[in-house]
């Protein structure tokens, strides 16, 4: 079997096992840094949305290959010291690009402060999405909470997996930076549009094919999880669009379908409303127990998206 793999089940592992615990120091905070100083760079002289487009180009393009750089220096200088120190920091790179577990824990927070109060609910969603969340009604929270859920399974949990897979450490951690640039600054509000026009562009392109495979895992995992199934895999069918996102709609329309839930619709961002579509049946209102289900979901699917990774090893390596 590839080291890439090995190293990916590894990695998979821990992150099943520790999570992203606050003491950790993660990589992604470095990254964050460095497009925090690349944006205040691009932005110095005030410059006319042209150039400004243009120079979005460079700080996307910087941090991804900066990244990327970083990550193979590093497992060069290891590999001097011999084959373990060397796997031993693939699986902790592999470790570091991938979130499962600290998704759970988000959601499942979000589901325990509901049950305490709606402020809390409120206030502890708002760790996890852009929308503001001051006016939000519970079900409102609890829409956000499976959307983000099933959205950030392709590209914190497929998308990465597949990266590694193919790549290594290096692929993952380019990736991440281009997902970090999307989170920081990828949005079409009068701020961010032209510095954060290219990395936006730039994740879709990424996403573009683990997003279909994400919504395909969720309908077989609902399947699995004895969910509506079929309601999943018509839902993605009809509504895989339904977003202004190319990406988004498939994951949270497989999600709403094996739930029997309705997602999407209008959001408030920084202040201003944004018309969106809705996304699957609203057949009964969304519960606190449908975050479990949520988490069962993306757990079930990653677990299939590794099976099928491990198993194409063997066959590569045969």
């Amino acid at each position: 079997m590839p080291l890439n793999i090995l190293a990916l089940l590894v990695g998979a592992l821990l992150d099943l096992i520790v999570g992203d615990p606050e003491w950790f120091y993660h990589p992604v905070r470095l990254i964050g840094k460095y497009i925090a100083f690349a944006e205040r760079r691009a932005k110095r002289d005030d410059p006319p949305p042209a150039v400004l487009r243009r120079r979005a180009v460079w700080v996307a393009t910087s941090t991804v290959l900066l990244t990327a750089l970083a990550t193979a220096a590093l497992l060069a200088l290891l590999a001097r010291w011999g084959f373990w120190p060397r796997f031993v920091g693939m699986a902790l790179v592999s470790w570091t690009c991938l979130s499962a577990r600290n998704l759970a824990d988000e959601a499942e927070g979000v589901r325990r402060a509901l049950g305490e109060s709606l402020a809390a609910g409120r206030t502890r969603v708002g760790r996890i999405v852009g929308r503001d969340t001051a006016r939000l009604s519970e079900r409102e929270i609890l829409c956000a909470t499976i959307e983000t859920v099933a959205e950030n399974l392709t590209d914190g949990v497929i998308t990465p997996m597949l990266c590694l897979a193919v790549g290594g450490p290096v692929l993952g951690m380019a990736f991440k930076a281009a997902s970090t640039l999307d989170s920081m600054i990828g949005y079409l509000d009068e701020k961010y549009r032209d510095v954060g026009w290219f990395a936006a562009k730039a994740d879709d392109v990424w996403n573009f094919l683990p997003a279909r495979i994400t919504a395909a895992l969720l309908c077989a995992a609902a399947y699995l999880l004895r969910l509506d199934g079929p309601g999943a895999v018509r839902t993605v069918k009809r509504d895989h669009a339904n977003h202004l996102s190319p990406n988004c709609a498939w994951s949270e329309s497989a999600a709403a379908g094996a739930l029997g839930v309705q997602l999407g619709g209008d959001h408030e961002y920084f202040g201003k409303v944004v018309r969106k579509p809705t996304i699957g049946n609203d057949i009964r209102p969304p519960e606190g127990e449908d975050i479990r289900r949520m988490n069962a979901l993306m757990f079930t699917a990653a677990g299939l998206m590794l099976a099928l990774i491990a198993l194409a090893g063997l066959l590569v390596g045969a």
